[in-house]
């Protein structure tokens, strides 16, 4: 449990002091994730289209361009509100984080991480 923690501080401190180790994403995978979704609206059942949209919204927040990193955080904003999961929440906080991180919005950016961390050590 202690290593845990102490992994996630030590991403967080990674985070913030300029050693960013988040990786990029191409837009091959983001059309293949824009797909994925679209096929995922045809019918099929509700938990493969959140994931499929989780996987979009990865992939957009990990974008070099701009303005999929706002498309990404936007989709994330949306869902936030939905989910009552502790799992999801953590893992769309830190999307987000990640989201502000890229469009250098770095006050939100913590804020969000913050919020992350209350989650995690809430569930602990």
């Amino acid at each position: 449990m202690e290593a845990k923690i102490g992994s996630i501080f030590e991403s967080l401190g990674n985070f913030f002091t300029g050693g960013d180790q988040i990786p990029w994403c191409d837009r091959d995978v983001i059309s293949g994730c824009e797909r994925e979704v679209g096929e995922a609206s045809n019918g099929d059942s509700d938990e493969r289209k959140n994931e499929s949209i989780m996987r979009l919204s990865w992939a957009l927040v990990h974008s070099r361009q701009q303005e999929d990193i706002h498309r990404g955080i936007a989709m994330l904003e949306t869902s936030l509100g939905n989910d009552r999961s502790p799992l999801h929440q953590r893992e769309k906080l830190y999307l987000l984080a990640v989201g502000y991180y890229r469009a250098t919005d770095y006050p939100r950016s913590r804020q969000l991480l913050e919020q992350c961390l209350e989650v995690c050590l809430s569930h602990l």
